[in-house]
This record gives structure tokens, C-alpha cells and sequence, in this order.
């Protein structure tokens, strides 16, 4: 594996099970002590954080034993692929940090060399073609404590079988009319071994090959063979597929039939797939809520995609980080969705500069400062990194302050702004609230007065008084317009997609997205997409790829808190 594979990848890599199969692998020289993973999407759909886990898995798997990752779509369904996936995922997995081993790889590329193992299969009385409708295919499946019903089309000859197997490929026979299955044992214990079904008809132009092929083999029967010719050492898979291991084995030992021992026999590991609580995670569900409108697309900053996550702000650090927290289990669990938002918070902290944004602001009036006058005032960027030095903010007689900064009859453990009480404004001064403004009608503050004592400005050696309240906030003349996107949780359910007599859309959370137009300082009007900040005791943000010079566009990431273990 080339040395950027991984671009970040860590210096050391947490012990798993897995790890402990590839070792035991190596120790009996297996594979000639090669390891060779891979990453299968299918191009259906984007990717999600679910992938992203797998992702890591695989690539991190390469990187710790010198080996490589391929990338290899898994394109067996023209119905539902589109290269406009094809492309997303691939700069997905970039974006994550990593490179697969040499060209991009697809299960098309394989068709016919599967055609050839199909009609080997025929050959060896291994595989015949079944006329029967899928629903009564199924039906005859039987159930797990009682054996299947052999299709009266199992004991044709292998000349029938290879002859209509022929006139499938060539587009005799519509869609659903014939199909191929693996001739096994109906009466297995295992439901995936009677008779799975190896290629099905389907009329329907393929986004790489066009027309060429009008019959398409299943994942089950595809995917082996796929490993086996791209020499994969280790096909890692998640938990759903440890009942399909009998048939991805029994496939390769039918291929592999009087054939001379291959240097290398791929062997599948399965591991818990990634769920997490207040997300789904099934694509069908994910396409239903971008086809519905209750989201913007595919990378609307509430999606569980990885394009939903880096457009709202989350870095791939956080997810490798995210991914490495949660480790490899041998049974699904639920992982807290809040250990994700942990993880962004915790790169930002160390990243992204402080600003000052007000979203809902109200206007403080200094009255004893000068009019007309504007002063610089210097601010820390990130007092996590002194390397990122300092700035000029203007300071003025008038300022915006955040609304619920103000109290009218605040408590006495307020430490904001309230009638006689004093503040600092962050890097400014102290002030003194003596009066205040409200709406007749809807009672609400419209302005704030204050006094200033400007012998308090920060970092003047003189002052000796502590003051607990500290606010942000915005010189009025200075201040720049910017719509701010407050996304919150797409689901106000733990587990939308688990409640009986209900859908996932009924827990939809009618306050997962809220947009308002804030007060920013002039600093952020040369900012650009993707760019990352903390607002001040607001949370994080980033600049989405809408914003542009004319109209400035926020994100938010993640509160600076996580608010929603109070709910619960």
C-alpha cells in the first residue's frame, strides 16, 4: 500500500478482533502474508456515516499491516444506480483521508468472466433456470423451522438450463420471467442456501456499459467471485451478512472446482454495523426524506451523509476520531449520537477561531461614550492555539448584544446584564445597565443603556475588580448581515425507525432547522465556504457552500453543549 493510502492516518491503531484474525492469518502464512481489503458501496445512494465507519475499518485495516484498500462499486442494479453516485462516493472517501489501491473497481468490470463461472455452475448440475414468478420462489423458500419446496423446473437438464440461460443473456425473456438459482438443499437450516437466486432479467440501460448486459447477477453470487478475482485477502463485512457466509464460501469452492489451489482464498469477517439514536441509517429511508422535501438533498447539513456532515461543518478528523471511539464489536448496539457531536466539538475547540455573532440581537447604547468615535480593540483568535495570534475588532457607542443576555428581573445567580448590574464586553469594557426601552405592545427590549467606565478597557494594568459577566458582542456601524442556518436534530425520537404502528417521518422534529438573521463582525465578510468559526458562546459554524460575497450564509455545527441529554 502506497504511504497515502492514509494521509492522517494514526500512529497506532486500537487492538480488535479483527486484528486478531488477520494475525492468526499471517502467522500460518495465509495469502502469502498479504493483506488486501476492500470497500464495496453500491452507487445507490450516498454514503452515510454508517460507511464512514467502514471506511475507516477498511483503510485503517490496510494501513496497520502495509497492505492495501480497493475501491469497487458493487453496480449489479442499473434500476437504482447513477454515476452522479458513483462520483459522490468517491470524493467522500477522499475527503475522509483516504486513497484505494490503484483504479477505481467495479463489479462490471467482472460480468463476463461471472457469466463464464454461471454457466461452469450449470455445467456441474450446480445452477438451473427457474420460470416461476418471485412470489411463488419465496413462498416455496419455507420458513426456519420447516424445509423449502423444490421448484418443479430444479431437474431440468443441463442443456435446457445452459440453452434458456443463453437466451436470457441474449433478451428473449421480459423482466421477472426466468431467473437463475444455485441448485443447493432446500431443506437447509440456513434459509440463504435454498436455492438463492444467482441472475435475474433486467431491461434496463447501465450507467458504465449501456446496453450490453440485460441480465445482472445478485450481491450474493457477485460479490465472492469479485473478492476472489481482485485477490482480496480479508472481505470485512457487517453483522447481517454472517448467514450469507456459508453461500459466499460454498460459491467459491464451486468456482474453484478442479481448479489449481489459488495463492490467495478470500475469507469474510463480519463486525456491528454503526447505529446511532435520533438517526436512520436504511438509504431507502434516506432517498424518501430528500423525494419528500422534508430535506434540501442529499447534503442538507441535517442528513447523516458524509456530504450532509462536511457541508454542516464536521471534519474528517472528528469522524475518524468518531470512528475510532466507537471501535469494532462483535453484536450490534446503539451508539450515542451525542459521542459524534463530541468529537467535532473537540477538533474545533483546537481549530476554529473565536467571532463575534450575535443571533439575536439588541442594541446596548454606551451613553457617556463619545459619538462619532470608533476605537480598535484587539481579541484572541483561539486561546487553545496562540499560534493563531490575535485581531482588530471596532468598538463604538453602539454595540448589539445577544436578547437573552438582558434579564428585567434577573435572579441573583444571573451573571448577564440586568438593571444596575455590570458586565465586561469581551476585549472592551465594563458596563453598567441604567435604563432600557420596551415595546408598548409587546413588551419586548428594543434597547439598552448603559454607562461605561473606561478605565476598565481589557488588559489595562489598573483594574483590580473581578467581573463574572462577560458578553459578546457587535459594533452596530461595523456589523455585517449574515443568515444563519440553526440546524438542530433531524428526529426528536431515539429510535424513529423502531416504533410499532409508526413511521420513521412521524418523529420528524419541527425545530431541526430554525433561520435567522444575525450580527457578525466585519471580519467574516471575506470568509469563504467551508470555512470554520466559534461563535462566541453561541457554538460552531461554518460557512456553506451557498454563501457568497453578496449574501453570507452559517451553518451551525454543533452547540457548544450538548442540550439534549437534559431532555431526555
Amino acid at each position: 500500500m502506497s504511504k497515502d493510502n492514509h494521509e492522517n492516518a494514526p500512529e497506532t491503531v486500537k487492538t480488535n478482533f479483527i486484528h486478531q484474525e488477520i494475525d492468526k492469518d499471517l502467522a500460518e502464512n495465509k495469502n502469502g502474508g498479504a493483506v488486501l481489503t476492500r470497500f464495496p458501496p453500491e452507487p445507490n445512494g450516498y454514503l452515510h456515516i454508517g460507511h464512514a465507519k467502514s471506511i475507516c475499518l477498511n483503510f485503517s485495516l490496510a494501513q496497520k499491516y502495509g497492505g492495501g484498500c480497493n475501491l469497487r462499486f458493487d453496480d449489479t442494479n442499473p434500476v437504482k444506480e447513477d454515476v452522479e453516485y458513483v462520483d459522490s462516493i468517491q470524493e467522500d472517501v477522499k475527503w475522509l483521508g483516504f486513497n484505494w489501491e490503484g483504479e477505481v473497481k467495479f463489479a462490471s468490470d467482472y460480468f463476463d468472466q461471472l457469466y463464464e463461472w454461471a454457466v461452469k455452475l450449470i455445467k456441474n448440475g450446480k445452477a438451473y433456470v427457474d420460470d416461476q414468478s418471485a412470489e411463488k420462489i419465496a413462498a416455496q423458500k419455507g420458513t426456519p423451522t420447516e424445509p423449502g419446496t423444490e421448484s418443479p423446473f430444479r431437474n431440468r437438464s443441463v442443456e435446457e438450463n445452459l440453452d434458456l440461460f443463453e437466451r436470457m443473456k441474449k433478451g428473449e425473456f421480459a423482466a421477472g420471467e426466468k431467473v437463475l438459482r444455485a441448485k443447493i438443499d432446500m431443506a437447509s437450516s440456513n434459509m440463504h442456501m435454498r436455492d438463492p437466486l444467482m441472475y435475474r432479467i433486467i431491461h434496463q440501460s447501465h450507467h458504465r456499459i449501456g446496453d450490453k448486459w440485460c441480465i445482472y447477477p445478485m450481491y450474493d453470487f457477485a460479490h465472492g467471485q469479485e473478492d476472489f478475482i481482485e485477490g482480496i485477502t480479508h472481505s470485512i463485512c457487517t453483522l447481517e451478512f454472517e448467514v450469507h457466509r456459508p453461500l459466499y464460501n460454498w460459491f467459491l469452492d464451486q468456482i474453484l472446482d478442479g481448479e489449481p489451489v489459488p495463492e490467495r482464498r478470500t475469507r469474510q469477517i463480519e463486525f456491528a454495523r454503526l447505529n446511532l439514536n435520533y438517526t436512520v441509517m436504511s438509504k431507502r429511508k434516506l432517498l424518501e426524506l430528500v423525494q419528500k422535501g422534508i430535506v434540501a438533498g442529499w447534503d442538507d447539513p441535517r442528513m447523516p451523509t458524509v456530504s450532509g456532515l462536511r457541508r454542516r461543518g464536521y471534519t474528517p478528523e472528528s469522524i475518524r476520531n468518531f470512528a475510532d471511539k466507537v471501535g469494532v464489536a462483535r453484536r450490534d448496539g446503539v451508539i450515542d449520537v451525542a459521542l459524534l457531536e463530541s468529537c467535532i466539538r473537540e477538533d474545533l475547540n483546537k481549530k476554529a477561531s473565536r467571532v463575534n455573532a450575535v443571533v439575536d440581537p439588541v442594541k446596548l447604547i454606551i451613553t457617556n461614550y463619545p459619538e462619532g468615535q470608533v476605537e480598535m480593540v484587539d481579541v484572541i483568535n483561539n486561546p487553545e492555539d496562540e499560534s493563531k495570534g490575535s485581531r482588530q475588532l471596532p468598538f463604538s457607542r453602539e454595540v448589539y448584544i445577544e436578547r437573552d443576555d438582558f434579564m428585567e428581573d434577573a435572579p441573583k445567580k444571573f451573571f448577564r446584564l440586568g438593571p444596575g448590574r455590570e458586565v465586561r464586553l469581551k476585549g472592551a469594557y465594563a458596563v453598567t445597565c441604567t435604563d432600557f426601552k420596551k415595546n408598548a405592545e409587546t413588551g419586548e427590549i428594543e434597547g439598552i443603556y448603559c454607562t461605561y467606565d473606561p478605565e476598565t478597557k481589557s488588559g489595562a494594568t489598573t483594574v483590580t475588580r473581578k467581573i463574572k459577566g462577560i458578553l459578546h458582542w457587535v459594533s452596530v456601524e461595523h456589523a455585517v448581515d449574515a443568515e444563519v442556518r440553526m440546524y438542530d436534530r433531524l428526529y426528536n425520537h431515539e429510535a424513529p425507525s423502531s416504533q410499532k404502528d409508526a413511521d420513521h417521518l412521524d418523529f420528524i422534529n419541527p425545530d431541526s432547522l430554525k433561520i435567522v438573521t444575525a450580527k457578525v463582525e466585519p471580519s467574516l465578510k471575506d470568509a469563504k465556504p467551508l470555512d470554520q468559526f466559534q461563535f462566541q458562546r453561541v457554538g460552531y459554524f461554518c460557512v456553506d457552500k451557498d454563501s457568497t460575497s453578496d449574501k453570507l450564509i452559517f451553518n451551525r455545527t454543533v452547540a457548544l453543549k450538548d442540550s439534549w441529554s437534559k431532555k431526555k
